[in-house]
């Protein structure tokens, strides 16, 4: 059980692996008004950051599952370095279907909505693990721009436009889905900028030491149309945010 390769290349000396910084993480904790003991479930968890630091932050317990063995192995050292480890645990599973048996104060799917089907579907799930009165976190692309044609988003790496809302939409269907949007944080250029240039040296340097690789051809497809995909389409069409959600 993995996710594509091409990911766990490109993104492996990533911590966060979507287009939120340390310091929106930090600003989306402190705006959540955690107590120590909050408890959260984070599907699609990548790495463990926002799991760790919060539990370092704020004294919260969590339990973050991902398909990728890379990413969950590196969320456990991260746990293991600030001293979390007895607070969050990390699982290598399959989040899609995911529930938990003692329910939980935030359920989090951050970046992952694929794992049911698109926000509908992963806010239908988190709902099984979620406590009354607790809080679903949705991570969240949208179209800043919405493309003109389909081959545009199709440029910006997506396969239709309708893979995504522009903001305004994306807020109101939370309503349509009878909750209330209580907070949101949204990503910067200089966060898109982080998370995917980051990628570009981590497959140089992949490539480098990998030149016999059977799937070195695709990397080196990759670290070429990147950028400029970036620079032309994703960094100016696509927006990314957390939202908070309460059910009514």
């Amino acid at each position: 059980m993995d996710i594509p390769r091409i990911f766990t290349i490109s993104e492996s000396e990533h911590r966060i692996h979507n287009p939120f910084t340390p310091e929106k993480y930090a600003t989306l904790g402190h705006m959540l008004r955690m107590k120590p003991g909050t408890s959260i479930l984070d599907l699609g968890s990548g790495s463990g950051e926002m799991l760790c630091t919060w539990a370092r932050d704020y004294g919260i317990t969590g339990v973050g599952i991902d398909m990728s063995p890379l990413f969950t192995a590196q969320a456990k050292r991260r746990a293991d370095e600030l001293g979390v480890s007895e607070r969050v645990h990390f699982i290598h599973n399959d989040a899609a279907g995911y529930v938990v048996d003692t329910k939980c104060d935030i359920a989090a799917c951050i970046g992952a909505t694929w794992i049911a089907g698109g926000v509908v579907g992963t806010i239908k799930l988190l709902a099984k693990s979620l406590r009354p009165g607790g809080i679903i976190l949705i991570g969240e692309p949208y179209w800043r721009h919405v493309p003109a044609t389909e081959e545009i988003a199709e440029a910006c790496g997506v396969s239709s436009m309708a893979d995504f809302l522009p903001l305004p939409e994306l807020v109101s269907s939370f309503d349509e889905q009878g909750y209330d949007v209580v907070e949101m944080v949204l990503a910067d250029q200089d966060g898109w900028d982080r998370y995917e240039a980051a990628k570009w040296m981590t497959m140089r340097r992949w490539l480098e030491e990998n030149p016999d690789d059977d799937f070195a051809k695709d990397v080196r497809a990759e670290l070429t149309i990147a950028p400029i995909r970036h620079v032309r389409w994703t960094r100016e069409y696509l927006g990314w945010g957390v939202f908070a959600l309460m059910p009514r």
